[in-house]
Order: C-alpha cells, then sequence, then structure tokens
C-alpha cells in the first residue's frame, strides 16, 4: 500500500493541473483515512465514491443517498475532490452543469475507481457471504422459475421459434452430421485432470451418451474403438455423475467471484458446441445483436448512446439468474440442439460449505456454454419488452433490421434505444434478471459497456491498477502488471505518473527501453519509437536488451491412442508452435523475469 498512495498523490497533481485545482487537501485525506481505514479505504471506499458519481451524473444531480462516506461541509458536494466536483455539479443546488468540464469528470473517476479491481484475496467473511449468495440466488431463480405462469413461458417459446429458430437450425444440422468437434481448454477440470491428461479420459455420462457417442469423442477413429476399449469406458448414470466444483476467484476486495470448474467431460463436449454457435451466428441475422467474441460493437454503441438515444443496462448476478426454464422456453423449436445443451449442462454443483446442490440455473459461469446462453436468453427478453411497448408482436425476423445498431447484447452487458428501455427492464426483471440500477444508465450523457465509458461522445474510459506493485522483479505476474499499468497511463497522457513509474521498473528490471506494443519484451511504449541497441548477426533486425517473461509448461507425457486423439483435434492445417505438446503441456507453475537481447516490436 506504500507505493499505491504516492501513486495516487502523483495523478492527483497532475489532473490537478489539468484542471486548474488543487489536490494537497485530498492528497492529506487519503493519507490519513488509509492509516485508519487500510487498503479498504482504495479498494472499497474510493470507488464507492466513483460510482455514486456516475449515478449522479446520469441522475443530473448530487443526490442525497450518494457520497455518504464522505464529509460535506457548507454544500451538497462532498469537500473531498471538491475543486474537480464544482467544475461537473454547481456547488450551491448539485445540480449538473450545462457544459461540465470533460477533464474533471475523466478525473474524478481516474481517481476514485483506480484501486476499484485490484485482484485482492477477501476476508473469510466476505467468501462465506458470496457462497452463500449463490446459494440463495439459485432458491430464488427456482421461485422465480415458479412464479411465471404459462403465457410467459409461451412467450418466450414464442419468439425464440421466431428469432433463434433459424439460426439454431444450422447448430442442429451440426449436431444431426456429426460436425461437433469437441475440445479441451486449458482450464481446471472437476475431475483434476492434467492438461494432457484430459485425453486419456475413459468416463462419459449416459445423458451425453445419447447425443454424442462416446466412440465418435474419446478415441481418435473408429478403428480405435474396439471392443475391449470400449469395455473400458465407464458410462455414468445421471445419479453418479460428478458435480462441478465451485468456487471463489479473486475480483475485487469487497467480495469475489464465484465460478463453477466442469468435469472434464461436459467441457470437452461444451467447447466443441461453442464453436457450432460462434460459427452460426456469424451467418445469420442474429449476429447483428448477440457477439460472444468481440466487445467493440457494445463498446461503439455506448459511444452514441452517450449522445441520448441509447441505454447501456447492467445485469447483477447475470449467469446465476438464467434458469434452467428460460432455455428449455427460447430452444423448444430446435429440440436437438436443445437435447444437446443439456446433455453437456451440470445438473450438480458442489459448493463449499453447503453440499451438493441441484441446481436450479442452467449454468454457473465456467460453463463453455453459459455465456451465449445467458445473451440469447436476455435478447429474447428484451425483444419481449420492445413487444409489450410498441403494442405488437414479432411477426418476422426481417422487423428486426430496424433495430440493428440498437440492441445489442454482449453477455450481460447490454445496450437498448431509450425509447423502450423501460417496458425492457420491467420484461428482464419480470423474467427473474437483476438490473443494476447503479451501473445502468440511460437519463443523461453517461454511458458504459463492456470496459469503455463515454460522457457526451467523450470517452473517459479509465485505467485500473491489477495488482500490488512488486517488491522484487521475482513476483513475475506482479511485475507485468505494473508494466502494463505504466503503458495504459502513457498512452492515456499521464506522463508525470509515467516517470515516475519508469524510475520504479528500471531500479526493479535492470534494464526498461522503449519498445513497440506488440513486441514480447517488458518496457516503454512510446509515441517517439525505440531506439536500437544492436543488430542481429543473421536475421538483420534490430534488437534491444531488455526483460522478458519465460516459462516452461509442467511434464505431461501423452503417447499410444491419446496422442493420436490429440493430434485429431487440433484446428487447422498449421502444425502445433509447440512441438514438444505430448511431453509438456499445461499452465505453467513457475515463470521466470530473464534478461537478454530481443526485437523492439
Amino acid at each position: 500500500m506504500k507505493s499505491l498512495i504516492p501513486l495516487w498523490n502523483l495523478l492527483a497533481s497532475e489532473f490537478a493541473s489539468r484542471c486548474s485545482t488543487s489536490t494537497t487537501l485530498d492528497s492529506k485525506t487519503v493519507r490519513v483515512r488509509c492509516e485508519h481505514e487500510g487498503m479498504s479505504f482504495l479498494t472499497i471506499t474510493l470507488p464507492s465514491f466513483g460510482k455514486d458519481f456516475q449515478y449522479c451524473l446520469d441522475q443530473g444531480m448530487v443526490v442525497p443517498e450518494a457520497f455518504l462516506p464522505f464529509r460535506k461541509s457548507g454544500s451538497c458536494l462532498p469537500s473531498f475532490l471538491r475543486g474537480f466536483m464544482e467544475q461537473v455539479f454547481h456547488l450551491d443546488n448539485g445540480i449538473l452543469i450545462d457544459n461540465p468540464d470533460i477533464e474533471s469528470i475523466l478525473a474524478i473517476r481516474q481517481l476514485t475507481l483506480l484501486f476499484g479491481k485490484m485482484e485482492l484475496p477477501c476476508s473469510p467473511a466476505r467468501e462465506r457471504k458470496a457462497m452463500l449468495g449463490y446459494v440463495d440466488c439459485d432458491k430464488e431463480v427456482d421461485f422465480n422459475a415458479a412464479r411465471l405462469d404459462s403465457s410467459d413461458y409461451s412467450d418466450l417459446s414464442r419468439l425464440g421459434r421466431l428469432i433463434l429458430g433459424p439460426f439454431l437450425s444450422m447448430v442442429d444440422s451440426d449436431i444431426y452430421h456429426e460436425r461437433i468437434v469437441p475440445k479441451h481448454g486449458p482450464g481446471s477440470t472437476a475431475d483434476s485432470l492434467t492438461s494432457n491428461g484430459k485425453y486419456q479420459s475413459k468416463y462419459w455420462t449416459t445423458r451425453l451418451e445419447k447425443v454424442f457417442h462416446f466412440g465418435d469423442f474419446l478415441s481418435p477413429s473408429p478403428r480405435f474403438s474396439d471392443e475391449d476399449w470400449a469395455n473400458g469406458i465407464n458410462l455414468l448414470e445421471p445419479d453418479a455423475e460428478m458435480p462441478s466444483r465451485v468456487i471463489s476467484v479473486p475480483k475485487t476486495q469487497s467480495t469475489p467471484r464465484i465460478i463453477a470448474i466442469e468435469p472434464s467431460s461436459v467441457q470437452y463436449v461444451q467447447q466443441g458446441l461453442l464453436e457450432s454457435i460462434n460459427r452460426a451466428m456469424n451467418q445469420d441475422l442474429i449476429g447483428s445483436f448477440i457477439s460472444s467474441e468481440s466487445q467493440l460493437p457494445n463498446q461503439e454503441l455506448a459511444r452514441l448512446g452517450s449522445y441520448g438515444s441509447l441505454a447501456t443496462l447492467d445485469l447483477s448476478e447475470a449467469s446465476d439468474r438464467v434458469s434452467l426454464m428460460h432455455v428449455k422456453s427460447i430452444m423448444s423449436g430446435n429440440p436437438l440442439s436443445l437435447e444437446a445443451f443439456l446433455a453437456c449442462r451440470s445438473e450438480l454443483a458442489s459448493v463449499p460449505g453447503h453440499g451438493t446442490l441441484s441446481l436450479s440455473k442452467f449454468a454457473s459461469m465456467g460453463s463453455a456454454l453459459c455465456f451465449p446462453t445467458e445473451a440469447m436468453v436476455f435478447f429474447i427478453m428484451i425483444l419481449r419488452g420492445i413487444e409489450k411497448e410498441r403494442g405488437y408482436h414479432f411477426t418476422n425476423r426481417s422487423e428486426l433490421i430496424d433495430l440493428i445498431g440498437k440492441v445489442r447484447v454482449y453477455g450481460d452487458d447490454i445496450v437498448v434505444p431509450y425509447d423502450y428501455v423501460h417496458s425492457v427492464v420491467d420484461s428482464l426483471e419480470h423474467f427473474g434478471a437483476k438490473v443494476n440500477r447503479r451501473k445502468s444508465f440511460w437519463t443523461g450523457r453517461f454511458r458504459e459497456s463492456c470496459g469503455k465509458e463515454y460522457y457526451d461522445g467523450h470517452d473517459v474510459s479509465i485505467v485500473k491498477v491489477r495488482r500490488e506493485f512488486p517488491s522484487r522483479r521475482q513476483c513475475v505476474a506482479e511485475t507485468m502488471s505494473l508494466v502494463s499499468l505504466r503503458n495504459q497511463l502513457y498512452l492515456a497522457g499521464c506522463w508525470e505518473t509515467c516517470a515516475w513509474l519508469d524510475e520504479m521498473l528500471r531500479k526493479l528490471l535492470g534494464v526498461f527501453p522503449c519498445i513497440e506494443s506488440t513486441s514480447s519484451a517488458l518496457g516503454r511504449v512510446s509515441f517517439l519509437g525505440y531506439l536500437t541497441e544492436k543488430e542481429h548477426e543473421h536475421l538483420h533486425v534490430p534488437l534491444v536488451k531488455a526483460c522478458v517473461m519465460s516459462s516452461r509448461s509442467p511434464k505431461d507425457n501423452l503417447d499410444g491412442r491419446s496422442a493420436l486423439l490429440k493430434y485429431f483435434l487440433k484446428r487447422g492445417d498449421s502444425p502445433r508452435y509447440d512441438e514438444g505438446h505430448l511431453e509438456r503441456a499445461g499452465r505453467p507453475r513457475i515463470a521466470y523475469i530473464k534478461t537478454r537481447w530481443v526485437t523492439p516490436f
């Protein structure tokens, strides 16, 4: 924390110069409150100020319930960051100024939200509360599913058949003609298999077998599906299946992120289905509204929406509130795709402190199908809200064309036309989704989607500190995060702060040359370009002396039938970049930082 406070002070001073104000008292406030409250002031209290500020921007005034942890003296504006706040809101009544200073808006957001996403462990009490919230949320999903009547599900089914039907028919075709190519991801599995060990799996489930024959997925070719091998496959009945394993991962210091680690067999099929879904989306009209691959359309619509025509919505516990009944309804017209989705869905989850839970939600975060499925469900709910506002039902997909560039869903980040926002919010909440009103914007000129923020067309996106500062270069993840922070601040124009970080990184790394952003070296991105220090004697390309991150995958031997299966599951015609992938595989357990000559681009 000692290094974080000087970083804040430098940024505050730099923004104060830009906005012709002073942050001397603000810096004193940060120092004193950090002494009394510790790291939580930077990671929890300050971000709460930033969130309140965004909400007030959207409301057009400082609301009474905002900035409660901060003193207000003689004004409705908080004393903290008063020099910037006065250039955004009127001092006497807190009403938004007609033309607020964009630099001051950026400064307040940067100084308050800088440490809001640091990957720090939560206290055990907060982790227990998050796990309890996961369990309670699933109970609430079950309650909401029972609360909805048949007409609600009929609406979802009708729109699902009309809007999603042609797109899902392409997925149906891939399943029927056995074009689903499974894939093992790089992450952990509930059965704790190694990276290459996943290809040696000998278990399957009867639910999967109804749609995907184990001989086609676990064997490299029919020739190898001999009787002895087939007899060694363990087909598990539903009551004997392995549950997904629910864990917490760092998100913010106030609350962890709750995800589920799926068993290797279902994740294997999920990844293959995901490729089919993405391929179908790119070929269908639905791809103009839903994306699992690019955030850029949402970000551009957030910019356009900041002029007032579009609203950005954010959902809380989005994936955990998509019920199994939602998915069954929207996919009722495509029973083959639905059967495939259900076959590779984990029905049980092992939750620490709560035993094994039978899930009412479709899938937890961690399932490969969670992201595209929630996007489809929310899109159908959005269209139901638009129907309510218009007063008539969609009867043809061509009626969606006028919504292209106005409606967009990327997971739980939603963009909708301002004219329909209230009906859409009502529809989402009616079907059990939870709209986060503090992070949803439609009244004022502030918009946020997929990590980009805009005010009245101006980009007010900020840089965030993700990890604590390293004490030595052996702290590889922290060092790489600090280099990334420095380069992001440079591109954001915070050059005085960068000069301080440059000195810190030179002492830490020994060398810190200028490089291009595409280089593998740990160096400084600069608009002035790089300086060549020597030339490669054979390739005749420029070189600089810099630090690079070096790592090696753990030993994980694979041979025989399983090695052949891995070969046939490779995507594309190009050879693997790692020629030793049958001897070593998986995420490295240890990484090093080494100094060597490297190209600066």
